[in-house]
């Protein structure tokens, strides 16, 4: 199997540079997620404290926040999935386990595998960008799917529905839910704390208004952007290891609802994946100002990655 091309950091990187980029912080990491959870319980807060007519505009914002910081979950367990959420490797390994989205180690080694074999054949995620480039109504059309809850249904729910509607003649029913139950044991876990908290001050609508409705339509269009910025339009078999992944430039705004904790830096997580999310940036000033930067496949934008990844003729 073709293994994709690595980058040796002695290339680019004296080693007084190096070694604060490698260097994993015993408290950064943990306060990204801090600042995770932090934003999502103001944003709702801001959500439920907000006086009558008001509402209307706070609710739309607070989902939009929320989603950001779900992604961001994710983004800081995908860091752990790399161990570079914390030097202790049990604590790193633990927090990203149960205090993000979850999932640590079946990620860990499906996870791996895509940046052995990036955009060669065996890579696992290459299903993701070999579609593109698509057509502009294509991709309104998937956008529409993600923000009407459509991908959400089809990704978590419509497997186990299936699953029911086709047990065979006197299969208990049973069995099937309690092990949908145990597989998404933090699920109804989050969902019975929350209510129970916010039932009692009449704030029952925060987990399915401020929690469900983000999780299940501004992640899904959010990580699909992401997913395309990435790697869309990269060539299959791509040969240089400077051009498996795409570094998109990202505002203030993209930060805060699309491209949380410096996911946007991806090829420089590619040519060096064990460097924390947090020292992405510093690599990437260190190899624009060695003139590396001409040579890795970058982007403007979002919106310019979206125009390239929908540049395919009706």
């Amino acid at each position: 199997m073709a293994v994709a091309a690595r980058v040796d950091p002695k290339s680019y990187f004296a080693p007084q540079e190096w070694a604060p980029l490698a260097r994993r912080s015993r408290w950064k990491g943990l306060a990204l997620l801090a600042h995770a959870w932090i934003v999502i319980g103001l944003a709702m807060a801001l959500a439920v404290a907000a006086p009558g007519w008001w509402k209307l505009a706070a609710i739309p914002l607070a989902i939009a926040i929320i989603g950001g910081r779900q992604l961001g979950l994710a983004i800081l367990m995908h860091d752990a999935a790399h161990a570079a959420l914390h030097p202790n490797l049990k604590v790193n390994d633990w927090v990203g386990n149960h205090l993000t989205t979850g999932g640590l180690i079946d990620y860990r080694n499906y996870h791996l595998a895509h940046h052995k074999y990036a955009q060669q054949a065996e890579d696992p995620d290459l299903v993701l960008s070999a579609p593109f480039p698509i057509t502009a109504t294509s991709l309104r059309r998937k956008i529409v799917r993600d923000l009407t809850g459509q991908t959400y249904w089809k990704q978590r729910w419509s497997g186990l529905v299936k699953r029911i509607a086709n047990r065979k003649p006197g299969e208990p029913l049973w069995p099937i839910l309690r092990d949908a139950a145990y597989a998404r044991r933090r699920f109804l876990t989050g969902m019975a704390v929350t209510v129970a908290v916010t039932a009692p001050l009449g704030a029952w609508w925060v987990w399915p208004v401020l929690w469900l409705v983000p999780q299940a339509t501004w992640l899904p269009m959010i990580t699909r952007l992401r997913n395309i910025a990435e790697h869309a339009c990269v060539a299959k078999d791509e040969p240089d290891p400077l051009r498996h992944a795409r570094t998109t430039r990202a505002n203030w705004l993209e930060r805060a609802v699309i491209a949380p904790y410096y996911v946007n830096y991806h090829c420089e997580h590619h040519m060096f994946m064990h460097v924390p999310c947090y020292n992405l940036p510093r690599a990437h000033r260190l190899l624009k100002a060695k003139g590396v930067m001409d040579g890795m496949l970058t982007a403007r934008g979002y919106v310019s990655v979206l125009r390239t990844a929908s540049a395919r003729a009706a």
